[in-house]
């Protein structure tokens, strides 16, 4: 019999969670176009030649889902954690070291083998492999600068509750202001702590967004809608959610206003489809899947890079260097769905080899 202080997991919070870098994972794998260029391998999108399929960004660009989802998880398990006795530095300094020592870990493998290779064969492109391995990592190191940054975030969220998030957001317009108007282009990478930061400060506001009538969620979600519309055909900022290839701009690297927008957006659409997922992961099926991705979502997330260049090492080596289709042709896009099975196939022994033990993100999941 459960104890008066459990609390029932919200399924649907790890459903969102677990998707969100599932989603990212995928999309790596599937839509990314290795190019040669200057001797050295060179990513880039099929959005930079296809018109209009940055539409589809709006619902795949899910990292503002991420750190919303994280912001509340960070919240609830400070909550528990509290009443347990723990000091709010002895919890930063637990969550801290659940993410940063497997990321640091697979961080210096890579660098290790990166400089070995180097050396022993001469080869001045692996440096350039070792950073595009890495570089999908960016967002656990800020997701690190912001859990350094929870007291702070707590201490907002207690004395001055939502108005916190009108500072946040009203920052993020500034910078973009100054960036665009003024062409400082540096000041745009402050929104990397506040455009991520603000995300992560709306999670706080979960529970009482859950609790909220439903008409409220379907006013969230066109409110989103409308401002990324307007954002988007204003002409300042480009269509797409993620970086493509040709644009003056990126509205992630650094963020911009427009994520503000997009975070708006998600936060509705998750509400909205909230009643009809509740009903379906409580399905023992769906459960069970949903905690097999909940277990290996992490591992996959840090170990996707890994298998995917496994993969494509091993196709260059069986089928010499493949020269990929640019722009994509018909035949590219039918191929997407099983593009992600040699990638797949490539990491699944990775993480058996180096994340087959729970690791201590997983273990701090569970005490939430």
């Amino acid at each position: 019999m459960s104890s008066p202080t459990t609390v029932e997991r919200d399924k649907y919070v790890d459903w969102l969670r677990a998707l969100s870098l599932i989603v990212v994972v995928v999309w790596h794998w599937a839509f990314t176009i290795l190019q040669w260029k200057d001797g050295v391998p060179e990513p880039t999108s099929p959005l930079g030649f296809t018109s209009g399929l940055w539409i589809l960004t709006w619902l795949l660009q899910v990292l503002p889902l991420f750190f919303y989802v994280g912001g509340h998880v960070h919240l609830l398990s400070w909550d528990r954690a509290k009443r347990r006795g723990t000091g709010i530095g002895a919890f930063v300094w637990r969550r801290i070291r659940a993410l940063a020592i497997p990321a640091l870990g697979l961080s210096g493998v890579w660098i290790a083998i990166g400089a070995l290779v180097t050396w022993a064969f001469d080869v001045e492109w692996m440096g350039r492999v070792v950073l595009l391995v890495l570089s999908p990592l960016w967002f656990l190191a800020v997701y690190l600068v912001l859990i350094a940054l929870l007291p702070v975030a707590l201490y907002l969220h207690r004395e001055y509750d939502v108005l916190t998030l009108v500072w946040l957001g009203g920052a993020a317009l500034v910078v973009d202001v100054i960036r665009f108007r003024y062409d400082v282009e540096w000041i745009g990478w402050l929104n990397m702590l506040i455009v991520w930061g603000l995300a992560h400060q709306a999670g706080f506001f979960y529970d009482r967004l859950v609790a909220l009538p439903r008409r409220y969620d379907v006013g969230v979600l066109w409110t989103g809608l409308f401002a990324l519309v307007g954002l988007v055909y204003s002409g300042i900022y480009p269509g797409s959610m993620v970086g493509v290839p040709g644009d003056k701009w990126s509205n992630m690297a650094p963020p911009t206003f427009v994520i503000v927008a997009l975070l708006i957006f998600q936060i509705g659409l998750v509400e909205v489809l909230r009643p009809s997922m509740e009903r379906v992961l409580v399905k023992p099926g769906w459960s069970h899947v949903n905690d097999v991705i909940n277990r290996f979502a992490l591992p996959l997330f840090l170990f996707h890079t890994t298998g995917m260049a496994i993969a494509i090492g091993l196709s260059w080596w069986l089928f010499g260097s493949l020269t990929p289709q640019v722009p994509p042709d018909l035949w590219w896009w039918l191929e997407r769905p099983i593009a992600i099975i040699g990638p797949l196939i490539c990491t699944l022994p990775v993480i058996y080899l180096f994340g087959r033990r729970r690791t201590p993100a997983e273990q701090l999941q569970d005490k939430r």
